[in-house]
Parts: C-alpha cells; sequence; structure tokens
C-alpha cells in the first residue's frame, strides 16, 4: 500500500563544512571535510580530531546545540513571513537517552532555548523526539501524522546535536571506536544543526517520502552474537512496502554510516537479503565523510543532500532508499522519491 506522500519544501545546515544547505550539500558533493584539533587528548596520548561547528563566539553546550539549530531553521523558513512562523509545529531530533555524556535538559528545556532564540513560541504539536540517528525518520512519520491527521500544512523538523564533549569522547575512545592514525574501524565525531520543512506534495520539484519503515536490531555493535542485520532489514521491507516498489526499483542509498565495520557489514547484509533482481550499481553516498558523525542530526542531513541532489541535478536517479540506526538497536528506512525534472 502507497503511504500519503510529504514533500521536502526547504532545508537548513550547518555544518563543519558549510554554514547553509547549499554551502554543505556543496562540500559533500565534493567530499570536502574540515576535521581540527578538539581540546581532548585521546588514550593514544594524540589530539582527538572532530568535525567542529566553527560559530562567532565559542559557545558549548546546550546553547551551541540551540544556536546551530536556531540558524538551520531561520534559513529553512526564510521565505515563510516571520509572524506566520507560531503557527507551524517544530518537531525537535536530539541525542538518545543512553548516548554516553548525554547534555542534560535536551528533553525538557533544548526546545524552550530554541524558541527564546527568536523570541516566539512554535505551534501546539511541536515535541521533542529523542532517539538520535532515527530520530529524523520518526519525526517524518509524526509530522505525516500532523499533515494528513491533524490537518496541519506545514511541520519544521530540526535536528542539532554535537558529540564533542568529554564525557562522550571518553567513553567512545576506551572502547576503541574512534578514528585514529592507529585505529581504522572508527568514526570521527562531528556536530551540526538542520531543519527541513515538509508538507503535502505540490506540483513543483521536490523530493517527497513516500514509505518509511523501523526495525529492531538484537545484534548490537558490542554483542559477541552473529550480526544478520535482521532490524534493518525489516525497517527497509516495510519502507518498501509503504511505497510500493522493490529494492531493484531504487536508484542509490544515502545512509548514516560514518566508518564502523559493524555499520558497513550490517548495511550490506540488509540489501543483500533484500535484493532479488540483479543490479549493476546501487551507490552508496554518507555524509559522515564530510560532517563526520553527527548524531541526531545526520538524518536531516541525509534528507538535504538528496533535496540538493535533485535540484542541482547530479543526483543517480530518482528513487533513493535512505537508513539509519542507533547504538542501542533501533532501525528507520524511508523511501525518497523526486518530483519534476532535477
Amino acid at each position: 500500500m502507497i503511504a500519503q506522500p510529504i514533500a521536502i519544501k526547504s532545508t537548513g545546515l550547518v555544518t563543519s563544512v558549510g554554514m547553509s544547505a547549499p554551502a554543505s550539500c556543496a562540500a559533500i558533493r565534493a567530499k570536502i571535510s574540515n576535521p581540527t584539533e578538539t581540546r581532548f587528548i585521546g588514550s593514544d596520548g594524540e589530539w582527538i580530531m572532530a568535525h567542529q561547528v566553527p560559530l562567532e563566539q565559542p559557545w558549548r553546550g546546550r546553547t551551541k546545540l540551540a544556536k546551530m539549530a536556531a540558524m538551520a531553521i531561520a534559513e529553512c523558513l526564510d521565505l515563510i513571513p516571520r509572524e506566520s512562523w507560531p503557527t507551524i509545529p517544530l518537531l525537535l531530533c536530539v541525542a538518545e537517552r543512553e548516548r554516553p555524556g548525554r547534555l542534560d535538559g535536551l528533553d525538557n528545556q533544548l526546545l524552550l532555548d530554541i524558541e527564546s532564540e527568536f523570541g516566539m513560541r512554535f505551534a501546539v504539536g511541536s515535541a521533542v523526539i529523542p532517539h538520535g540517528r532515527v530520530s529524523a525518520t520518526m519525526a517524518l512519520a509524526e509530522a505525516r501524522k500532523l499533515i494528513y491527521s491533524d490537518k496541519v500544512p506545514q511541520v519544521v523538523i530540526t535536528a542539532s546535536d554535537s558529540l564533542l564533549t568529554w564525557p562522550t569522547l571518553s567513553v567512545y575512545d576506551r572502547a576503541g571506536r574512534l578514528l585514529t592514525p592507529t585505529n581504522s574501524n572508527g568514526f570521527m565525531p562531528g556536530e551540526a544543526g538542520a531543519a527541513l520543512l515538509v508538507g503535502r506534495p505540490g506540483d513543483t520539484t521536490e523530493v517527497r517520502c513516500t514509505g518509511i519503515g523501523f526495525g529492531r536490531e538484537q545484534t548490537n555493535i558490542d554483542s559477541d552474537r552473529p550480526l544478520r542485520a535482521d532490524g534493518l532489514a525489516a525497517a527497509i521491507r516495510a519502507a518498501l512496502s509503504e511505497a510500493g516498489c522493490g529494492m531493484h526499483h531504487l536508484d542509490y542509498r544515502i545512509t548514516d554510516l560514518s566508518g564502523e565495520q559493524y555499520y558497513f557489514k550490517e548495511a550490506s547484509l540488509a540489501v543483500s537479503r533484500i535484493l532479488r533482481k540483479r543490479r549493476p550499481c546501487l551507490d552508496l553516498w554518507h555524509p559522515a565523510e564530510s560532517i563526520g558523525e553527527a548524531g541526531a542530526a545526520v538524518g536531516l542531513v541525509i534528507a538535504a543532500t538528496a533535496s540538493a541532489a535533485w535540484q542541482k541535478a547530479y543526483s543517480v536517479g530518482p528513487d533513493i532508499l535512505v537508513h539509519m540506526g542507533n547504538d542501542g538497536g533501533q532501525r528507520a528506512a524511508a523511501i525518497l522519491r523526486c518530483s519534476g525534472h532535477g
């Protein structure tokens, strides 16, 4: 059954490689990255490298998260009259509660901090979605409900996340999960703010989400059980079913993969279990190559990347699989279908 689609109307990004969506997406397309030394030293005695967002002042913690989100939202809503903003619900994606070193106040204060940046409140229906990398897909599902069931014309989905605190980095460092000169099986930590304005599909050139699916993986990254990718495969199958298409109809993939072999293996296994018709190529894009592991923000970065690729006519094709998963075992997938002439 084909689900009710929602369309991406505009985007906003604040990343280590660009302070706007066009700049960030151009850098991601060119595979440009900008890692710099942090204030922290790893267990190998070397400075930990990370993808850091260079704001005009050295804000940190929740203040920086609010600033990045506000910048992305302002870009995303640039063509919407300011007086109309309070009529739009805001869905805020943040780190999962199990994240090591998670900042205080993400569930009950960050949304208020963002509203304070604008001196206004967003509409009824605004909510916080605290599930890390799968938050964006959950937010798309909630936005679809608001748009079709609650008759809300448009919804803003935003995310702001950072792994650049010592309580977080120290845990990943001790677990051997950070990318270093002596460890290739790891990720480079990052941070980002992102926003999407979504609504009912129109007649313009746009990217639409036509299917959403979720699953749960029992064999997590720290498990000693064999990895079968059951959770990700279930999420992809559910998204394909909603979209009314098969894996062989898709042109390429954009994912949250950030360097760890476990997640690359999982993605490969999931595709091999679902794809039943031969395809000569199914490209794999992963924006973390440029912006680092950006946690809850990556899902919206993926959506913005897909939108820019279609609008700028460098997309591999109109049908895209996106998928992501967090360390707690939650898995999510979505089918994006581009309309108009990219």
